[in-house]
């Protein structure tokens, strides 16, 4: 994918993903939260490859009718032990309506094959109860008669709260209480009728009567091509502990997922981060067929970039990087073609940027050690996001990204390593303009002869040193800095005092051109100073 070097050493061509777990497949529960009405739904998560499927359940109907299952009216005949055979919760006063809670097995309900765990209730014997109360609703079932007909729509997105068990119904092991609570089971089977009723026949389906199943159907399905993950609600800096929101390409969105503890979903964000980036290492596969050896794709994906200032007023927006050639790409969206490279927001030479590994996730009891190990900033600077990193370009000016992963972080960090090395590999030299009392001059910065300057116009040599006569620097903060070498000869060190346009970018190159050197003399040296690899491998 990207053209091959002598340093450094042991790297994978593209994505390194030795830091990332591997693409699996997955299936389990979570709940779909509503931000509008903040109820949250039980929902199952199907994790390919490719797709990630979010399935809700619904009742249909398998056979004897092609009619639409949304409405059921179904007859119960009263049992004189076990009486309806089921339990309701819920009521208007909660905002939901009354919902079919308990099925016990054998019992009127259950025999029927009709009524399902999360019906909710919207006529008894003809009577609308959609908008009654819990305790409403409870009265008239249990005075009903012993032949009562019901009408019942199942509730796909019933709120959590109610605490309606997943899939098919079962015995109950506890029957229900015949006290009435909205958010507790009102046990109705054993309501049976005064002494005298004769028992009644089960309550069973008729064999030209429709058959319904519940199952579990897919409600969306995303692409995970290009798709991005976030934990944080669109434009925060706060982290949601337990959840997270997957975006498709196509902007088709997930919801925001909620998992019933932290480990699981973490669990669940690192398997669908892992299988999006072997997609977009196939991606890059692909793109760079099309490019030359000089011109890959050595790293790309999502980030969210800090658009404002510290403190709480700042805002994220999603961005897509990538590391292509010589330059660093940032984009509002995916370059999914040859011409959408042209259109990226921003794009920088990568020799004349710096990245720097801002801050990763560590228990608070962790900070003050990984702050003197490490050189880590102050966790309490107001930056919620746990794994951030700065993009340092010219005049001055930053980028600061932040990724849902500490192994995307030291992704990017040691692909910025390598995007840098190999182009200053390729690039060889860097040549500025500069002045000095009133001369313009040239310098520069050479791979293998280190810093030349010289004479404009004239093209006359004013001084050369190596790399390793470097032995210090100083600048201004604006344009000028003065360099410290050591003559071979004299061992004396002598300043050299130049004025550039944009001292930024030249700075940054010179510590590229230098950190290249190292690493093609040490490559060792180079990794072990690396930030974030350094806590993903002791972690």
């Amino acid at each position: 994918m990207s053209a091959e070097g002598p340093f450094p050493p042991a790297a994978p061509r593209g994505r390194p993903g030795r830091l990332l777990v591997p693409a699996r497949t997955k299936t389990g529960t979570a709940l779909l939260h509503d931000e509008g009405s903040g109820h949250a739904y039980d929902i199952r998560l199907k994790l390919t490859k490719e797709v990630l499927t979010v399935q809700k359940q619904d009742v249909i109907c398998v056979s004897g009718s092609n009619h639409s299952a949304n409405h059921r009216t179904v007859t119960l005949r009263r049992q004189r032990v076990g009486g309806l055979g089921l339990s309701v919760k819920g009521g208007v006063e909660h905002g939901v309506p009354v919902v079919i809670s308990k099925i016990f097995k054998d019992h009127a309900a259950h025999q029927t094959g009709m009524l399902f765990v999360g019906d909710a209730l919207l006529q008894v014997n003809g009577i609308n109860v959609e908008n009654a109360t819990h305790e409403e609703v409870v009265h008239l079932l249990r005075n009903a008669g012993d032949e009562v007909t019901v009408t019942v729509e199942y509730l796909r997105e019933a709120p959590s709260f109610l605490k309606l068990p997943l899939g098919s119904p079962g015995p109950s092991s506890e029957p229900g209480s015949g006290t009435s609570s909205p958010l507790f089971d009102s046990g109705l089977h054993l309501n049976g009728n005064s002494s005298n009723t004769a028992p009644s026949s089960p309550s069973s389906p008729v064999s030209h009567e429709p058959k319904y199943e519940k199952r579990w159907l897919d409600a969306v399905s995303l692409p995970l091509s290009m798709a991005r993950v976030s934990r944080c609600r669109a434009g925060a800096e706060k982290v949601r502990s337990s959840a997270f929101e997957v975006q498709a390409l196509d902007g088709a969105s997930s919801g925001i997922l909620w998992f019933y503890t932290a480990q699981e979903s973490a669990d669940w964000l690192r398997a669908v981060s892992a299988n999006i980036s072997d997609l977009t290492l196939q991606n890059m596969k692909m793109a760079n067929k099309c490019c030359s050896p000089c011109d890959q794709v050595v790293h790309m994906g999502w980030v969210s970039e800090r658009l404002g200032g510290a403190g709480s007023s700042q805002t994220f927006r999603s961005k897509f990087l990538a590391l292509k050639g010589s330059s660093f790409y940032i984009f509002t969206s995916p370059p999914v073609s040859t011409l959408d490279w042209v259109r990226a927001e921003k794009t920088y030479n990568l020799c004349e940027v710096l990245f720097k590994v801002h801050k990763f996730w560590l228990p608070d009891d962790c900070w003050a050690q990984a702050s003197l190990c490490l050189g880590l900033q102050d966790p309490n600077r107001g930056d919620h996001r746990p794994f951030c990193f700065s993009v340092l370009v010219g005049h001055g000016r930053s980028h600061v990204f932040s990724v849902e992963l500490g192994s995307e972080l030291a992704a990017w960090e040691l692909s910025f390593q390598r995007a840098t090395f190999l182009d200053v590999q390729r690039t060889g030299s860097k040549t500025y303009v500069c002045s000095w009392q009133g001369d313009t001059l040239c310098f520069t910065v050479d791979f293998a002869l280190g810093f030349t300057c010289f004479d404009s116009k004239t093209k006359n040599v004013l001084w050369r040193f190596k790399f390793s006569q470097l032995k210090g620097s100083s600048d201004d903060g604006k344009a000028r800095v003065k360099l410290l070498f050591q003559n071979l000869d004299t061992k004396q060190i002598e300043m050299k005092e130049l004025e550039f346009q944009d001292l930024t970018s030249v700075l940054h190159c010179i510590h590229s051109f230098i950190a290249a050197r190292v690493a093609s003399v040490d490559p060792v040296f180079i990794d072990s100073q690396s930030i974030a690899r350094k806590y993903m491998h002791s972690s």
